[in-house]
């Protein structure tokens, strides 16, 4: 029997890959919280906690028919942003896959009432939110990570299935996970022609106050562990755009039980802005009494 032993909604900003002196400068001189979350996270998680896997619901890769899964052995290579090349380029990376789990990931689906493909083509390409959180949290660390893809095609309801197959798929094969949800709440960017007057971290930036407000509504749920409010109001928190429809953090919330999981999270960085959109990272650890729910890994 596996186990998920730890889970994040985290950050993955592009500016957290550029030198320190330049995030100085464009933040007023201050360091980005979300930085210095990600390096306590390694410190107090990555390096701490008992576990084999790293899986990433990576919510800049898109798929469209259905949802892929990555199942290599192996990822090496160099990594330049399509959507960044100044300031995300030529980042070396090189970790381990977990055929084995993505396989067993990818199986579940159908069952689950959804259409999951385990992929390990060499060519297969990487998304940065993967590669920035292996930089901070898995680089030197001799653990395996897979990625995994939002289908634009989906709705609420279709994350939640392969939050079920995951659940399933840890609980039913020998795997310790720590399951990573990247992507912000609400994710609206300024207008060319106004984005750089909106680069500093202050949350007074973040595009409009309904934005700030109903992501700090979730925030406070997260500390109370109350996961089911931010499940029911999933059609009211979609008209402030949360990256990629919320996949991710719907992914792992029906991995660790849908409406019963209950576990508090734990801000590791501010809530800050970046150039309109909201970054913050959240950690869940397992409870004493472990996961609950449809598709939760005990």
């Amino acid at each position: 029997m596996g186990e998920i032993v730890a889970a994040g909604l985290l950050s993955h900003v592009p500016t957290i890959m550029l030198p320190k002196e330049v995030r100085l400068e464009l933040n007023e001189g201050r360091e980005l919280s979300v930085v210095t979350g990600l390096q306590r996270l390694r410190a107090e998680k990555f390096e701490a906690l008992d576990y084999d896997t790293v899986i990433v619901l990576d919510s800049h890769w898109f798929t469209t028919v259905e949802f892929v899964v990555a199942s290599h052995q192996r990822r090496a290579g160099l990594f330049t942003a399509e959507e960044l090349p100044r300031g995300m380029c030529r980042i070396p990376y090189e970790w381990r896959g977990d055929p084995e789990l993505a396989d067993a990931i990818a199986e579940r689906g159908e069952p689950n009432g959804t259409w999951i493909t385990a992929i390990d083509d060499e060519y297969l390409p990487l998304y940065y939110p993967s590669l920035n959180l292996w930089s901070y949290l898995g680089k030197g660390l001799d653990k395996r990570w897979i990625s995994m893809s939002v289908c634009q095609t989906g709705e609420t309801d279709d994350f939640l299935r392969v939050g079920r197959a995951i659940g399933q798929a840890v609980a039913e094969i020998d795997r310790k996970v720590i399951i990573i949800a990247t992507g912000s709440l609400s994710h609206t960017f300024y207008k060319l022609k106004e984005l750089r007057k909106h680069e500093s971290s202050d949350a007074s930036h973040i595009i409009s106050q309904k934005a700030r407000d109903m992501d700090l509504e979730r925030v406070a749920w997260f500390a109370e562990g109350r996961h089911d409010l931010v499940l029911e109001t999933m059609p009211e928190f979609l008209t402030v755009r949360p990256e990629g429809m919320f996949a991710h953090y719907l992914m792992m919330a029906a991995a660790l039980g849908e409406q019963e999981f209950s576990a508090p999270g734990v801000p590791y960085s501010d809530y800050e802005n970046a150039i309109g959109t909201s970054q913050i990272h959240i950690w869940f650890d397992r409870p004493d009494h472990g996961w609950t729910g449809k598709g939760a890994a005990a």
